[in-house]
């Protein structure tokens, strides 16, 4: 099923396509409607989000069998789960009986009880009881399952596929595996977990995530000390992901304790990236901070966002630090995004020439990526 071009998308879509035939030297920034059209987001939503792999959160979350969280994800509700046989599901949140959601929030349990009429499904999805429906003619106990998703874990992040055709998602990223091999995110320790709102495109925020240009100018007293922009080095990138390098600035303190397995150089950078449509990561040497988007209109993104360490210690003052340090540039860019939203309500912007490609160049990959699941 495919959204079906309208008026509104089709200039856009025009100028995602043209988007492929230019070099890196000639990228630019797209038109304040590619930010603002809920015509847009209804053709992303079908022809990219429902289609792609779509994180949704970390194993971290789901550490023992029967540990679960419910999450939403393009208006389809969802279980994310852990099977009494240590299996990681994606469950619909959708009750077979009357459509009501079947869990809120998260915990552990052997099985999984809607409250409107008590129908209960354990953690496979397999419906275990249904009272005082034995007579029913129309009622099959075998056929009443909550339906599951495809799913993928990589690195320690759950993906899921909506529409269920996605080809696998882990060949697709075998060039960034090897970028990260070294930092070993999968075996990092989620330390934190949190949700928010912020008042922008979720494309907004995946590009503001992914490029190095902001950060001496919007982040001067958090993260220009650390990692400067003229620091920064782009990836070379595939078809599903992107990034860059953020080099530490050589006066800045190490920032151990360091992966045995890392490089001098290694030691030296973060690797910044984005799977898309809907993941970035900024993995440094010691933590990784990581944001799952889900759009909430065009002028809206859910967010998902949570740390990892090398160190299975939640609560320790090194953990406290590095989130005080995500929540303040976080804020700082908070701030700028949700200007930049309401900036963009103009009829007049058409989209700016973007910086060298070590800067911007992770803006460029993103849009032609775009271009290739819904340019014209």
């Amino acid at each position: 099923m495919s959204a079906k071009t309208t008026p509104c998308t089709a200039p856009l879509q025009e100028a995602l396509a043209r988007t492929l035939m230019l070099p890196p030297e000639a990228a630019h920034g797209m038109p304040a409607q590619y930010y603002t059209s809920a015509e847009l987001l209804e053709r992303e939503i079908d022809e990219v989000l429902r289609r792609e792999w779509m994180c949704v959160g970390h194993v971290g979350e789901v550490r023992n069998p029967g540990d679960f969280f419910a999450t939403d994800l393009v208006d389809e509700q969802l279980i994310v789960t852990r099977d009494m046989q240590g299996v990681v599901r994606v469950l619909s949140n959708v009750c077979r009986h009357r459509g009501n959601r079947v869990v809120e929030g998260s915990g552990n349990s052997r099985k999984f009880v809607c409250r409107y009429h008590t129908w209960s499904y354990d953690t496979t999805g397999a419906l275990l009881s249904a009272p005082l429906m034995n007579g029913q003619t129309g009622f099959s106990k075998d056929k009443c399952g909550l339906p599951e998703f495809p799913s993928e874990v990589w690195n320690g992040w759950i993906f899921v596929n909506l529409y269920g055709n996605a080809k696998p998602l882990a060949p697709r990223l075998e060039g960034l595996g090897e970028v990260i091999r070294n930092y070993h995110p999968d075996d990092r320790f989620l330390v934190f977990m949190e949700e928010d709102i912020w008042n922008c495109n979720w494309k907004c925020l995946f590009e503001n995530f992914m490029e190095g240009y902001h950060l001496s100018a919007t982040h001067l007293q958090t993260l220009h000390p650390i990692t400067p922009t003229s620091l920064c080095r782009k990836m070379v990138s595939g078809d599903a992901w992107t990034g860059y390098h953020a080099y530490y600035d050589p006066s800045y303190p190490p920032r151990g304790p360091f992966h045995p397995d890392l490089t001098e150089d290694e030691r030296r950078n973060s690797p910044m990236y984005g799977v898309y449509p809907n993941l970035v990561v900024g993995m440094a040497t010691n933590f990784t901070l990581f944001m799952c988007l889900r759009p909430h209109g065009p002028d809206k993104v859910k967010i998902r966002w949570g740390v990892t360490g090398l160190e299975d210690m939640p609560e320790s003052q090194k953990v406290k630090d590095y989130v005080a340090l995500c929540r303040a540039f976080n804020a700082e860019d908070k701030e700028k995004l949700e200007a930049l939203q309401l900036a963009l309500k103009t009829r007049h912007y058409q989209g700016g020439p973007l910086a060298p490609d070590d800067f911007e160049g992770t803006i460029w990959d993103f849009t032609r990526y775009m271009a290739r699941q819904i340019g014209a």
